[in-house]
This record gives structure tokens, C-alpha cells and sequence, in this order.
């Protein structure tokens, strides 16, 4: 047996193994704001041992759920391990910076609070508002410091067995109020073992990211995947990779990472603020795998982002579209090893890519209105079944088909209307526009539905240039006549996302048919500026 079958079967992934038996010569480095914090594993693994016995002494208990309003970094990987080690559930919290206004936070976190119904909340100094929340709610909550200092010299382990929910991870509320996800320990370490087949992955693949982690992408895919396998990781912030991506394409061309995950919208980020002549000296012809999911996937984001790279060493086929979901705990499909990816074209829904076939010990099938399962490139909503979602097959909500046993994503269902036979999804019409590339995928939202019988489609930019309007209705023209095509201005911050920054449209949708998203015009090269700039005044958040 190889090493990678080895390291990935899919129940052999030992959650807590690492901090008894911690890799020799392995490391977790941390950015700073100008160099990295290298935490060997034996030290992390020592750090952890001493957040369990400091929860155990805080009066956790067996099956307690703790909720962390922590910043990534080595504390968080500590504590997260460490209620684990404790016998509790560890429920990752999005912090304050993720919401654009105090009483869109506050709202967001109570809900989570008394979804979750933690026994403690532990956070840092970025999450004070999350401890007087708690404190609000009932809820015990300690500034990790002061935990911390309860046991100083503690390098043992509370002897408690692992509990039943591995960890509570939060859906990001795309399509309505964000809600609890309890993974159960078995379905994490099924998911985390066919991650790591499907990657090939063994303790000598570092891995490199700037996802938060309290995201399933970030945590499950990479977190806690790079760590329970025992490989190398480099971590930033979030806003360490928008502020300076080549920082973290330097981890790749320069420092060996060779794995990695991201949202398509990270790839087109790259590519617009990143040079080629920037990247003169880096080699990326170790880098193995570049995991894209989340929304649908445009054919010109993965094109771009290798002929900026391709030149520097970048094969194609490193670039892998997936889909997930935290209902299946993460990874559902994903193109195989040194496989291109591919575009299918549909008659009814354009150039879609595919995200590849099922991982070992997942079932995907596509089912019509009826429940009855639809013929292949016909479409129809996702279900997923298998060790990693449980015991029930979860309904996405996610619109797609399968050709050739691959799956090819669509969009979400109820974010779209049908015109003229052919459906029309909101993702859709925002790649379009975004093809103008003069128009940023993050300024631009789009809604889709129907308003009064009529099937109605509005495009949303936020604090527009002159010119976008005019882009906008040149990429739309002719698209989808006999549907009602609206311009609404946003201000800053105007387009509601969730935290990992999808646009929320069913929560503006709603504002748009209640009058509260502001006054709209047809879309045309030019809307009148008194209407786009009464609407700039409105706010979805």
C-alpha cells in the first residue's frame, strides 16, 4: 500500500493523534505582519494539552459545547483541539471585521448563541463584543488569557474520550439565517480521509492558506485536514492575503507549499492585482493542487489565473474545481489528480465547469421537483448522501446536472427565474458581467426571480463608475429578453454578504419586493442619476 492510500483511508484519521504522537521536523507557521510565527508541532501540541486542562478547570464537561470567538493563529488551532481533548464541541464564531455594520454582528451572533447553546465562550481581544454578547445571553464567557493563566505549567491531557459532535460549524446564511451544522466525529474523519485520498496527500505536502477558519473550507480542508495528516502549514489572515497576495504566493513558488483551497473569487483576486513581472524568481511547479469551489465556477476565472502562473511553472491540471457543503462537512466532488477540468456547454444554462465526480464514500444524485431522480445533463437539485452527512441524504438547494458521472454545478435554486423556457441564474448574469473586467466581482450582485408574474433579474453595483452601467447593459444585451432587467445603486458595503463573502440574495431579493433595497430603473447604458443616486442612500444590510 502507498503512502498516500495509507495516510487517507478514510476512517483511519485519528482527530487528537497528533497531540500525543506530534510530528518530528513538522511545523505550523503563523503570518505576522512581516514575518511567520513558527509553532513546531510537539510545542502546539503542548499548548493544547494545557487549553483542555484549562477548560476541564472552568468546569467543561463531557459533551459541553465551546464556542471560540478567536482570530486564526496557534491559540485557536490550541483551543479548538483542546475542547476536543476536554470531551466538549468545539463551535467556531465569525468575527466583528467580517460585518460591515455593529448591529448586523450583533444580530448574526446572537442567533448562532442560542442556536449553539454554548456552555462557554472563550475569545481574544478582537472578540470582546462577542463575550458581552454571551455575557447577555447568560452565557459564561473568558478572555483566553486569563484561561490560559489558571494552568501555566499544564502538559497533560484530561484523559476524556473524544464526544460524539467533533465540532459545530456554522453555514455562511447565502440563502437565509445562518444555522448550526453538527459534524459528528465520524462523519469528520470519513470526510478528512477522502479529502486526503483525493489529494494524495501525506505528511510531506505542505499546505498554504488565507480561508478563516471558522468556514468549512477554511477549517475543515485547511486546518484540520494539513494538521491530523501531520503536514506542514502556512497560515495568513485573511486580510494579510488581500492587503499582500504575493505573500501568499510566495509560500508556493518560494517556501514548497504544494496544496491549497480557495473560493473562485480568490483565484480572480489574484489576477487582478498581481503582475507577471512580479513574479519573476518563483517557481510553482511543485504546486499540486489548487482546489476551487464555493459558487459557480466561471471558465475565464480558471483560465486567467494559469496564464498568469502557467509561465512560472503552474500546470493546469493543478487547478481542481470541487464542490462542498458544511452539511456533507466539506468535500462532496472534485477532479481527479493530474485530470484537466472541463466545460460542458448546455443548450439551456451556457458554459458550465465541471467540479468533478464524487469522493470515496459519497453518493451524488440530481433529483427533479417530484424527488425522482432526472437523466444525465438534465437539471435538477443536488443531493448528497454518504459517511461524511449522516444518516439522511441532505437536499442542497443547489441547482445542477451530471454528464459522464461528473457534476456540474449551476446555481442555487430560488436564486433565478425562468425565461423563455431557458433558467436564468443570478451567478450567471454576474459572471457576465464581470467578464467586462473593468466591473470587480466583489462591487457587483445580482438578483433573480419573479415580481408580479413577471420574471425579473437586478443587477446591483456598488458605488459605480462612471462607465460600469454602460458595461453592464453591453455584457446583458439581448440576454434575456422578455424579463424585467433592473439597476439598483449601492453604497459601500451596500451588497449584503455572509461572511465568506457570497452575496446573501434571498435577503435582498426580499428587500427589493418590500420597497427597502431602493428605488430601481431599467438597466440601460446610462440610468438617470437622480435614481441611481436616491438608491445609493438605501442599504440591504
Amino acid at each position: 500500500m502507498d503512502a498516500y492510500t495509507e495516510v487517507g483511508r478514510a476512517m483511519d484519521i485519528d482527530l487528537l493523534g497528533w497531540t500525543r504522537r506530534p510530528r518530528r521536523g513538522g511545523w505550523v507557521r503563523f503570518a505576522t505582519t512581516e514575518s511567520w510565527d513558527e509553532w513546531p508541532y510537539d510545542v502546539l501540541a503542548a499548548l493544547t494539552r494545557r487549553s483542555a486542562c484549562a477548560l476541564v478547570a472552568a468546569g467543561v464537561r463531557p459533551g459541553d459545547v465551546v464556542a471560540l470567538g478567536l482570530a486564526g493563529g496557534p491559540r485557536f488551532v490550541a483551543m479548538f483541539f483542546g475542547a476536543l481533548l476536554a470531551g466538549a464541541t468545539p463551535a467556531p464564531l465569525p468575527p466583528p471585521a467580517a460585518f460591515a455594520r455593529a448591529d448586523s454582528y450583533d444580530a448574526h451572533v446572537d442567533r448562532l448563541l442560542g442556536w449553539s447553546t454554548p456552555t462557554l465562550v472563550v475569545h481574544d481581544a478582537d472578540f470582546v463584543r462577542t463575550g458581552e454578547l454571551a455575557a447577555a445571553r447568560g452565557v459564561d464567557a473568558a478572555p483566553l488569557d486569563e484561561l490560559l493563566a489558571t494552568v501555566p505549567d499544564a502538559d497533560r491531557e484530561p484523559g476524556r474520550a473524544v464526544p460524539a459532535v467533533a465540532v459545530v460549524q456554522f453555514t455562511s446564511g447565502t440563502t437565509g439565517p445562518a444555522r448550526g451544522v453538527r459534524v459528528g466525529v465520524g462523519a469528520l474523519t470519513a470526510n478528512l480521509g477522502a479529502i486526503a485520498r483525493w489529494l494524495r496527500m501525506t505528511p510531506t505536502d505542505p499546505t498554504a492558506s488565507w480561508l478563516p477558519v471558522h468556514h468549512d473550507m477554511g477549517l475543515i480542508g485547511c486546518l484540520l485536514l494539513p494538521v491530523t495528516v501531520g503536514g506542514d502549514l502556512w497560515s495568513l489572515p485573511t486580510v494579510e492575503f488581500l492587503r499582500r497576495p504575493m505573500r501568499y504566493l510566495e509560500c508556493f513558488g518560494r517556501h514548497g507549499a504544494r496544496l491549497t483551497a480557495m473560493p473562485a473569487f480568490g483565484l480572480d483576486y489574484v489576477t487582478r492585482r498581481v503582475r507577471p513581472e512580479s513574479l519573476a524568481g518563483l517557481d510553482f511547479s511543485a504546486w499540486r493542487s489548487v482546489i476551487v469551489g464555493a459558487e459557480r465556477i466561471p471558465p475565464a476565472t480558471l483560465h486567467r489565473f494559469v496564464e498568469l502562473l502557467g509561465p512560472f511553472g503552474l500546470r493546469p491540471t493543478a487547478v481542481r474545481p470541487a464542490y462542498g457543503l458544511a452539511e456533507a462537512t466539506l468535500a462532496v466532488t472534485g477532479v481527479a489528480s493530474g485530470e484537466p477540468w472541463r466545460v460542458v456547454s448546455s443548450p439551456t444554462e451556457g458554459a458550465v465547469v465541471g467540479c468533478g465526480k464524487p469522493l470515496s464514500g459519497v453518493s451524488v444524485s440530481v433529483l427533479d421537483g417530484d424527488g425522482c431522480s432526472v437523466a444525465p445533463g438534465q437539471l435538477g437539485e443536488i443531493v448528497v448522501g454518504g459517511a461524511g452527512v449522516g444518516a439522511d441524504p441532505v437536499h442542497t438547494g443547489d441547482a445542477g446536472f451530471l454528464h459522464d458521472g461528473e457534476l456540474f454545478v449551476v446555481g442555487r435554486l430560488g436564486d433565478g427565474v425562468k425565461v423563455h423556457g431557458r433558467f436564468v441564474f443570478a451567478a450567471d448574469v454576474e459572471t457576465a458581467i464581470a467578464a467586462a473586467d473593468a466591473i470587480p466581482p466583489g462591487r457587483v450582485a445580482v438578483l433573480a426571480g419573479s415580481r408580479a408574474g413577471r420574471p425579473t433579474v437586478v443587477v446591483l453595483l456598488e458605488r459605480p463608475q462612471p462607465d460600469w452601467w454602460r458595461l453592464a447593459a453591453e455584457a446583458l444585451a439581448g440576454r434575456f429578453v422578455g424579463a424585467d432587467l433592473l439597476a439598483v445603486t449601492a453604497t459601500a458595503g451596500g451588497i449584503a454578504r455572509t461572511t465568506s463573502g457570497k452575496p446573501r440574495r434571498r435577503v435582498m431579493w426580499e428587500a427589493f419586493l418590500d420597497g427597502r433595497l431602493g428605488p430601481a430603473q431599467q438597466l440601460s447604458p446610462s440610468p438617470c442619476p437622480s435614481a441611481a443616486t436616491t438608491a445609493s442612500r438605501s442599504s440591504t444590510r
